[in-house]
């Protein structure tokens, strides 16, 4: 006599399979959106600071001042470039004018980084020992919000944050005597900048 052969699989079997791979998935969906919060918020941050090398580099070619201004608009914070016209630096009144001339469009960190924005993780410490944390201002440029670059390649110091959606922090400095700039992250664990 022959056996009957089974062409299927038992319930107990569909239903371990399937609790195996949702246990695998609520294990790896929430680590997969953490790096990909990671990857945008980094991709935002290199974006931005070669922007700022672009307009570093504007302004010694152009022997005249050139600024990314950074303004807070609802829903976030917008940026754009701008060029000195009349040799008294860049000034809001300026562009409000038409003298100082805007270079290129205005942009939003979101438009192009989906879920990325000038932002800092409440109670963030500050990127010097002993200096003042970001609090609720991520541009960190002083009360104009400009950062100027002259025909020598100098800069206005200061930092920007940049945060993901899923808390991903970063910072840009900017070193006002070269006009470089410097990416660090933020470490969660250890609690510390670390460079980029």
């Amino acid at each position: 006599m022959r056996g009957r052969q089974s062409s299927g699989h038992s319930f107990v079997e569909v239903v371990f399979v399937a609790g195996l791979v949702v246990t695998v998935s609520g294990i790896a969906v929430p680590q997969m959106l953490a790096s990909l919060d990671d990857m945008r918020a980094i991709g935002a941050t290199r974006y931005l600071s070669t922007r700022l090398h672009r307009v570093r580099a504007e302004a010694v070619m152009r022997s005249t001042d050139v600024a990314m201004q950074f303004v807070q608009a609802a829903g976030g914070y917008t940026f754009a470039v701008y060029v000195d016209g009349n040799r008294n630096g860049i000034r809001s009144r300026d562009i409000e004018q038409g003298v100082d001339r805007r270079l290129g469009g205005i942009e939003r960190l979101g438009d192009s980084f989906n879920g990325v924005e000038f932002a800092a993780i409440p109670g963030l410490p500050a990127v010097d020992p002993g200096g003042t944390g970001p609090g609720d201002d991520p541009i960190r440029l002083g009360p104009s919000g400009f950062a100027t670059f002259t025909a020598r390649g100098t800069a206005t110091p200061g930092s920007l944050y940049i945060r993901g959606s899923r808390g991903a922090q970063y910072v840009i400095r900017i070193f006002g005597e070269t006009g470089r700039t410097r990416i660090l992250r933020f470490n969660t664990r250890r609690n510390r900048w670390m460079p980029l």
